[in-house]
């Protein structure tokens, strides 16, 4: 990813940021540029896990991080999303379990020092 692109992406990356119809008061994500009936929508990072798995063979450049869990989480106004868990192990996870949005790194690329952060999901702390 280069730094232009990261730029553009950074409210739907650090602030879970979605759009929604002011019409109809539908609500999605990640958001689509150039549209002019829908509205920049702060979304609440609160949601349940809909679905998951634990990658155990990880795709080139995320070897360190395996085992690592990716869920479907279903966003509470809406939206599903695919996202890391993090700060959990894979025994912990079920079905309906609430989750909350943070902020981690998800990459470092490389020798220009451009460190990648976006948003995963950690069980919900009571």
């Amino acid at each position: 990813m280069d730094l232009a692109k990261h730029w553009r992406q950074r409210a739907a990356r650090y602030r879970l940021e979605g759009q929604r119809n002011p019409t109809s008061g539908a609500v999605r994500f990640p958001p689509e540029p150039g549209e002019t009936d829908w509205q920049p929508f702060a979304l609440s990072g609160q949601g349940t896990v809909y679905s998951f798995t634990v990658v155990r063979q990880p795709p080139a450049g995320l070897a360190e991080e395996a085992p690592y869990i990716l869920a479907m989480v279903k966003l509470a106004e809406g939206p599903m999303i695919t996202a890391q868990l993090t700060d959990c192990d894979p025994e912990q996870i079920t079905i309906d379990l609430p989750v909350e949005m943070v902020t981690r790194r998800l990459r470092d690329l490389g020798p220009d020092g451009l460190l990648v952060y976006g948003y995963k999901f950690r069980p919900q702390i009571s």
